[in-house]
């Protein structure tokens, strides 16, 4: 199983990745082994959560996810349709 995952971070900012076991993922971003964006804006905290039984799904996901805005990232946590398919018909 693959899993897209989002992470939003000290600053408000979020963090999108892969992983195949989301327990180790979460684990290195704490600690500061997660990678250099996270580790400079510790704590983080995990928000979002989706599951693919293909890796090409999963990384077309995660490379669609990275494209956001921050508010269209926002929106899709908050699972608030409206607000998501106002900002995919629209730069935000």
């Amino acid at each position: 199983m693959f899993l897209v995952y989002i992470l939003k971070c000290s600053d408000d900012s979020y963090y999108v990745g892969k992983t195949t076991s989301i327990k180790r993922r979460i684990t290195e971003h704490v600690t500061g082994k997660g990678g250099s964006y996270t580790s400079k804006r510790l704590p983080v905290e995990l928000q979002y959560l989706e599951k693919y039984n293909e890796e090409r799904n999963a990384v077309a996901r995660e490379i669609q996810l990275k494209g956001w805005s921050g508010k269209k990232k926002q929106a899709l946590i908050d699972d608030d349709l409206k607000i998501l398919k106002q900002y995919s018909h629209k730069p935000v």
